[in-house]
């Protein structure tokens, strides 16, 4: 039987029944809300995003999204503290359209990156984190300069572990640790010199979301059709997109590129 948004609807409900919360179905904008009574604060999904999900993954997708906005509410009602918490701010990856204050108006703390992305920075929180914002910097008398100098050398500081994957002549690297910060690694000016140091051919690397992040050694034009496919994959899958655009590394900068992923390539071993 096909789901519905109503389905969807009272399938969220029946996870999410508790004491202080409330929510609410927005039939025109296909939207679930999950939010406190007394604040207001909460999340809004998308229902048909949730409908995509639970038919490919089943129950196991909910159990998941379950977890996340029980986590995510649980964290809106606290009062977070950056003193003390220094080893635990991290910077994080997000798309360029991705607000830049929060629902309730806090000014969120960021920087420019590309063209496509934007510097956020979390404080980690064990199973999640916040995103910081100017009223927490107020509160604790710190500067947003303090803030993105400890989240640049934390950053350094994660493990990379990459797979390894050859296709058509060209090599391509993946890494998915799924802590929250794999996309965060490519602030890791390090690594991308190492990266950029081995590379045969030209370094280019994708952001597709939050917790993968692809380096390709690109050695034919072959190479960046492939790498379009991948990223275009990642991206629709992710619970948190960041762009489907992948970059050319040169010279310590990252360049947008533009590839029209439509010629896959052939099956080696059959004819034209």
């Amino acid at each position: 039987m096909k789901m519905t948004s109503i389905k969807m609807k009272r399938k969220l409900e029946d996870r999410l029944q508790v004491e202080g919360w409330r929510t609410s179905f927005n039939r025109d904008k296909d939207t679930f809300r999950v939010e406190w009574k007394e604040s207001g604060q909460g999340i809004t999904i998308t229902l048909p995003n949730v409908i995509s999900k639970w038919e490919n993954r089943g129950e196991e997708a909910l159990d998941e999204l379950e977890e996340h906005i029980k986590e995510a509410l649980r964290i809106m009602n606290e009062t977070p503290h950056l003193e003390g918490k220094e080893q635990h701010i991290f910077p994080v990856i997000r798309a360029g359209s991705f607000p830049t204050e929060t629902s309730s108006g806090k000014q969120l703390l960021y920087s420019e990156h590309t063209a496509e992305t934007r510097i956020y920075y979390a404080l980690d929180l064990g199973k999640s984190y916040q995103l910081i914002d100017e009223e927490m910097l107020e509160s604790e008398g710190w500067t947003a300069d303090r803030v993105r100098e400890i989240a640049s050398f934390n950053v350094r500081s994660l493990s990379v572990d990459l797979k390894k994957d050859e296709v058509y002549g060209n090599t391509f690297y993946f890494l998915s640790t799924n802590d929250g910060y794999d996309a965060s690694r490519v602030l890791n000016e390090a690594l991308l010199e190492e990266m950029k140091a081995k590379a045969e051919g030209e370094l280019a690397l994708s952001i597709p979301h939050q917790d993968v992040l692809i380096f390709a050694d690109v050695q034919n034009p072959t190479g960046y059709d492939i790498l379009a496919q991948m990223a275009m994959k990642f991206f629709a899958e992710g619970r948190t997109p960041v762009t489907s655009l992948s970059f050319l590394y040169e010279d310590k900068q990252l360049e947008p590129i533009f590839i029209l992923a439509q010629n896959k390539p052939k099956d080696e071993g059959k004819g034209e």
